[in-house]
Order: C-alpha cells, then sequence, then structure tokens
C-alpha cells in the first residue's frame, strides 16, 4: 500500500503572535514552530497502516525553508519518503491544495491523510480541495478508520454524535483526536531522521483565490465593573444595558 500524508507547520500554540509590519502576516522572529498536531494523528495512521499491509508512507509539505522541520519529525516517527514543495509565496488553501495534488498525482498514494485542520488558519479545506482535485472520495474529521481489501470504513464526528460511512480506495482521510494516539519518536529514529534525504521540488505558479486585507490582533477586553449587590442593581444593569450598550 502506497500512503501519503501531508504536514504542516505551524506556530506553537504557546507562541506569542506579533501582526508583522505588512499587516496582513505574523512576523515570524521568536516564534517557535511544530508540525501541526492534527497532522500527528495523520501521520500515525499512516504507520499503522504500514505495519498492518506493508508498503511506503510518503510525507508533503509545503512552503518556505523551516517546513522541513516537521518533515524531519515525520522521519523519526518513521515515515519513509519525505517531499518538500518549495515556495516564498504565502498560499491560501486552494494554492496549497494544488501544488500538493501536482505531486499526488505523480506519486499515486492509495490513500492521502491530513489532520482535520491546522491550528493557525483553522479552515479545514485542503483535504477536501486535495480530494475533489483529484476526483477521488474523502471523509472528514475522522476518529475510526478500517480498510478491508479495497474497502474503507470510517467513524466520523457530526455536530451531537456520529456517523459511520463507507467508501472506496483511494480515499482522502482528514484525521480528528482520538483517531490514535501519536507516537514518540525513539532515539533509532531521531537519528535516522538525521539521514534520510528530503527530496525538494520547486513549486509550480499558483494563483490564491483569497487575499488577506489586514490581519489585527483582537482587541483587549475592557475591565468588568460592579454595579451593586442587591436588588438595586437590576436598575443600573438595565440603564446601562439600554444607554450604554444599546443592546435592549
Amino acid at each position: 500500500m502506497k500512503i501519503a500524508v501531508c504536514v504542516s507547520h505551524v506556530p506553537d500554540t504557546t507562541s506569542k503572535i506579533i501582526v508583522g509590519q505588512d499587516g496582513k502576516n505574523i512576523d515570524p522572529n521568536g516564534l517557535t514552530f511544530i508540525i501541526n498536531p492534527y497532522d500527528e494523528f495523520a501521520v500515525e495512521e499512516a504507520l499503522r497502516l504500514k505495519e498492518k499491509f506493508t508498503g511506503e508512507v510518503v510525507v508533503l509539505s509545503v512552503g518556505k525553508d523551516f517546513v522541513k522541520e516537521s518533515i524531519k519529525k515525520a522521519y523519526a516517527m518513521g515515515v519513509d519518503k519525505g517531499i518538500w514543495i518549495k515556495t516564498e509565496a504565502e498560499l491560501d488553501s486552494h494554492s496549497t491544495a494544488k501544488l500538493l495534488v501536482e505531486q499526488l498525482n505523480i506519486i499515486k498514494p492509495d490513500i492521502i491523510l491530513f489532520g482535520k485542520q491546522s491550528i493557525d488558519y483553522d479552515s479545514g479545506q485542503v483535504g477536501i480541495l486535495v480530494a475533489e482535485m483529484l476526483n477521488i472520495p474523502s471523509v472528514s474529521v475522522v476518529t475510526k478508520l478500517e480498510i478491508n481489501d479495497n474497502k474503507v470504513s470510517c467513524e466520523r464526528e457530526i455536530e451531537g454524535g456520529k456517523e459511520t460511512v463507507e467508501t472506496k480506495l483511494p480515499v482522502v482521510i482528514t484525521a480528528q483526536k482520538g483517531l490514535n494516539e501519536p507516537r514518540y519518536p525513539n532515539l533509532k529514529g531521531i537519528m535516522a531522521a538525521k539521514s534520510k534525504p528530503i527530496q525538494e521540488v520547486a513549486s509550480t505558479s499558483v494563483e490564491n483565490k483569497i487575499e488577506i486585507l489586514k490581519m489585527k490582533k483582537p482587541e483587549s477586553k475592557s475591565k468588568g465593573r460592579i454595579l451593586g449587590s442587591d436588588a438595586s442593581a437590576v436598575k443600573e444593569l438595565i440603564n446601562v444595558l439600554h444607554n450604554e450598550l444599546k443592546l435592549v
């Protein structure tokens, strides 16, 4: 079985985000970047599929030089091959998907795994766009995956519960927390990752469908105030809601 996993390199959630001077992107200086946490579930599931069916796991990532760190993390977990699609451009979901599809058409995997979303933009679109461009089925937010012969059975989260769906290979799967427990790279894997080459692929020209016009941090919350501690506070509360906040 040939398995592809697409990963993104994202700022650590503990990092302090600063908007760059252009007002359209974050300032990467001083930020700690990590492999997207949801993508770790995708990598782990790919490795488990390889252990069950044998085959090859290929990880792909699009972006600038630093995305190689996420490929190396996947190598340390046990991935066989890494492909870095090089670009200095700021891409939207559509352009990212298009660049991935160009390489996936060459690889021709049986199954393609993504995290359900990246924790920086949270759009959850890339995996679904890739499936659409490849004209293959997709199942999102998957918490359980079973493959028998060519038949794929997935349990996925929906609002208020879960549902089970079936499809066939090839398929795109986006992984949700709970699908598995990602393994920690051991010393052998970490050392092996240092010697594994990363295939570099120049990106083709793509056109974004979305333009970021402005980026800003949320406004600080105003301090609360106590209006009173007895029934008299009700009248004051109504006055604030009506005259100050214009909510009633």
